[in-house]
């Protein structure tokens, strides 16, 4: 399995919030964010490792270029406009096979995780298998719709009638899935739940799996709440 991480965020509320380190660095009890996801994926079998930072995130940059790691890290410098766009420039890293992306700061339980991506490999039937969560602490959730199986019918920017579940910002997607993300650019689409919804319309074969909790740190007391989940 090969993983990504989209780090390209300037952090801004963190930093308006009186958060001095870059929003990779931050830690959670003594570990970095990135630090944390690094070594997770590298827990679940990974082939290598991708990142991409934005080009004012020297500190970061430096830290990751000093790591030492079983697997390969390739990392991207690129300041983008959207995740999307960042995803694109991760895509060369992720050619041939399964892979899984997700944005540093989304911080889920270990355990789930480890069956998540067991699932993923296991799976013959799907072309991504999506984070979910019933939990919903977010500016701008994005609902997930699914069928009473689990597949994904569609994704909403709010709530409806029956509404359950929203993104995690964890997406394990095969090639068809990069397949998309070319047509997506080369049709002028931005953002990442476009980009989304495009994979529902062409067909892609999306399963939700539910995970417990996933929190996303934006805010200063995002920091103590991840600490709380994952202590």
């Amino acid at each position: 399995m090969k993983y990504a991480i989209i780090a390209a965020g300037l952090g801004s509320r963190l930093q308006s919030e009186g958060v001095s380190l870059p929003k990779p660095l931050v830690k959670l009890n003594g570990e970095a964010m990135i630090d944390r996801l690094i070594r997770i994926f590298v827990a679940n079998h990974a082939e290598s490792v991708s990142v991409i930072v934005n080009e004012e995130m020297k500190e970061v940059q430096e830290h990751l270029k000093a790591l030492s790691l079983p697997v390969p890290l390739h990392l991207v410098i690129k300041s983008t406009p959207s995740s999307m766009h960042s995803f694109f420039e991760l895509s060369p890293s992720l050619e041939g096979g399964k892979f899984c992306l997700t944005t540093v700061d989304t911080i889920f339980k270990e355990d789930e995780f480890a069956s998540y991506i067991k699932a993923f490999e296991q799976d013959d039937v799907h072309d991504g298998l999506m984070a979910v969560t019933d939990y919903i602490d977010d500016e701008k959730p994005l609902y997930v719709a699914t069928d009473p199986s689990l597949s994904v019918t569609g994704f909403m920017d709010s709530a409806y009638p029956g509404a359950r579940y929203i993104s995690g910002g964890i997406y394990c997607l095969n090639q068809a899935g990069i397949h998309t993300l070319h047509g997506c650019m080369n049709d002028g689409v931005s953002r990442m739940r476009n980009y989304q919804r495009r994979l529902v319309e062409e067909g892609v074969q999306l399963k939700a799996y539910p995970f417990s909790k996933i929190i996303d740190v934006d805010h200063a007391e995002d920091i103590q709440k991840a600490e709380n989940f994952i202590y």
